[in-house]
């Protein structure tokens, strides 16, 4: 376990488990935590034992987002809180772009830059009670934490205004139409699935999916020449690894590879925990 005030960092077996904690908060980011994601994000990210992180809130809620009350505590500049916004940026990208697969577990709440914090996510797993709401407008704010530059790459950009300019909450089932929800669970299997859907990852060759991951990211805004360099020196990478030499053997062998998506009914062991703190399972007390 690492030394983190707002957080929660497990590791099962090639799966980083990566937990929001301030639950009477709602998990609100305050400046503590805005200081330690970052932090968390270079140890999974510089840990070659991790092959996937999840990343969930404790206590029953994702993310309320901004914590309010502490952004409230003194008054900024203009200047101050575009460096407040700026300072955000100096690591969302890398969290974007991490080159291992990221999994967002969401229950309950995921509001303003909560719901942002979920875009970042490769694949968002929701608990059937889970809402998403782009709630800036609400309090007369732009979206933020790379809201604009995600959700309209995932919705398009003609669903993406109706969330950010309404600042609707959008219910579990609906997310999953617009394709910001991958799957849906009940509340007490959500963490348990996200963490097997995790450990799918864990056998297949770290290079391949951190290439493969990197380049998607850039495809929307690249032209087919670019990319396709891209890919050729990308290939060539993956070609030379030790990963792919005995993929190949065990091929030719007709032995079974180590990287096999599971069929629909199939599920890979869930990883064994190290440390588990109990909070992981606690409710919490949720105002």
């Amino acid at each position: 376990m690492s030394a983190f005030e707002t957080l929660l960092l497990e590791r099962r077996d090639g799966v980083a488990l990566l937990g929001l904690n301030r639950p009477k908060a709602r998990n609100a980011i305050d400046e503590t935590l805005r200081a330690e994601l970052p932090r968390a994000l270079a140890e999974v990210r510089d840990d070659e034992s991790v092959r996937a992180v999840v990343l969930y809130g404790v206590g029953g809620h994702f993310c309320a987002g901004g914590d309010l009350r502490a952004m409230s505590a003194r008054p900024r500049t203009a200047y101050e809180s575009r460096q407040r916004i700026h300072a955000l940026h100096a690591w969302l990208p890398e969290w974007v772009n991490l080159e291992k697969p990221l999994i967002a577990a969401v229950d309950g709440s995921a509001f303003g830059g909560g719901f942002s914090l979920a875009l970042t996510a490769d694949f968002v797993l929701a608990s059937t009670r889970a809402s998403f709401c782009q709630v800036f407008a609400r309090i007369g704010l732009v979206p933020d934490m790379a809201a604009l530059y995600l959700l309209p790459r995932i919705v398009g950009l003609q669903r993406a205004k109706d969330l950010m300019l309404s600042a609707r909450v959008v219910a579990a089932s609906e997310a999953q139409q617009l394709g910001i929800v991958h799957s849906l669970y009940k509340p007490d299997e959500l963490l348990e699935a996200a963490i097997r859907f995790a450990a799918r990852f864990t056998e297949a060759s770290p290079i391949a999916m951190g290439l493969t991951k990197s380049i998607l990211n850039q495809s929307m805004h690249l032209d087919q020449k670019a990319l396709a360099e891209l890919e050729c020196f990308a290939q060539g990478l993956c070609m030379d690894s030790a990963y792919h030499r005995e993929a190949v053997q065990s091929f030719l062998a007709g032995e079974p590879l180590g990287f096999l998506w599971p069929k629909e009914g199939e599920a890979p062991a869930v990883p064994q925990k190290q440390e588990a703190p109990a909070v992981l399972r606690e409710k919490g007390d949720v105002e």
